[in-house]
C-alpha cells in the first residue's frame, strides 16, 4: 500500500471560545465521575468543527487536495459563528460522542458543501449524512446515558470564531486517544480566475485519492460511525 495520511478538514475555534469550553469540560468531568460515567476527554487545543473528512489519502494527492481545497473556497469572505450548547450523537440517551452545538450553522454548512464537492471531484467519497457542524469536546467507548451529566450545563454559550482560513489536518488515533496535526492551512482568498487551478485538479483522479487498499474508513475524526444519524 502506497504512504499516505488520514485527513480531514477543519476549522479550529477560537482561544477563547476554547477556554470556556475546557471550563464547562471540568466540571462535566467531576459531574461524570459521580455519575459512574466513563468519557474520554478532547484536548482543547484540539477543539475544531470539521468541513469535511477524507479519510486516507495518498502522500501523493495532498497537493491536488490542497489545490482543490485553495479552488472551492477562493472568493469566501471573513465569517463568524457562535459556540452553544451541549448535545450527543446519537442521542443523550446512549451517546458515543458529547458535543458542544452552533448556533448558525449557515455559513459553514455552505463552506462544508463546497469542500464536499471539490473533494468528490477527486475522488472522496460523499459522506451520506446531513452536515451537523459541531465541536466534539469527549467520547465514549460505548454508548451510554448522559443527560443528567449533561442537562444542567447544556444551554451554555462558549463563545464566538471568527473564520478565514480553513485548515487540512492529519489525524493519528493512538491510546491516548486522536493526535491531530496540520498538513496545511488555506486561507480565504478573493474571487479571481482560477482556470489554471481547474485544469491542474482534473488531473487528479480517483485512482490518485485512493489507496491501494483501502483502510477501514467506518468513523470520522469525531469518534461516530459513518451513517448513524445525529439528534439531540
Amino acid at each position: 500500500m502506497r504512504p499516505g495520511k488520514r485527513l480531514f478538514v477543519g476549522a479550529p475555534i477560537s482561544v477563547a471560545t476554547a477556554n470556556t469550553l475546557a471550563g464547562c469540560a471540568e466540571t462535566l468531568a467531576r459531574r461524570a465521575r459521580d455519575a459512574g460515567v466513563d468519557l474520554r476527554w478532547v484536548a482543547p487545543a484540539n477543539y475544531h468543527v470539521t468541513l469535511a473528512f477524507l479519510g486516507w489519502t495518498g502522500v501523493d494527492a495532498i497537493g491536488s487536495v490542497c489545490d482543490a481545497l485553495d479552488a472551492a473556497t477562493a472568493g469566501e469572505s471573513r465569517f463568524g459563528f457562535r459556540t452553544t450548547r451541549l448535545g450527543a450523537f446519537p442521542s443523550l440517551d446512549r451517546a458515543n460522542v458529547l458535543w458542544a452545538g452552533i448556533e448558525d450553522p449557515g455559513p459553514l454548512s455552505r463552506l462544508a458543501g463546497a469542500i464536499g464537492e471539490a473533494m468528490a471531484g477527486l475522488g472522496f467519497r460523499r459522506d451520506a449524512r446531513p452536515y451537523h457542524p459541531h465541536v466534539t469536546i469527549a467520547r465514549l467507548s460505548g454508548s451510554r446515558a448522559i443527560r443528567e451529566v449533561v442537562l444542567p450545563m447544556a444551554e451554555q454559550m462558549f463563545g464566538d470564531t471568527k473564520v478565514d482560513a480553513v485548515t487540512l489536518f492529519e489525524s493519528e488515533t493512538k491510546s491516548s486517544g486522536s493526535v491531530y496535526r496540520e498538513v496545511a492551512k488555506i486561507a480565504f482568498k478573493r474571487a479571481r480566475n482560477t482556470a489554471l487551478d481547474s485544469e491542474k485538479r482534473q488531473t487528479s483522479t480517483l485512482e490518485r485519492a485512493t489507496p491501494d487498499r483501502e483502510p477501514d474508513e467506518t468513523q470520522t475524526d469525531d469518534g461516530w460511525p459513518r451513517g448513524q444519524g445525529p439528534t439531540e
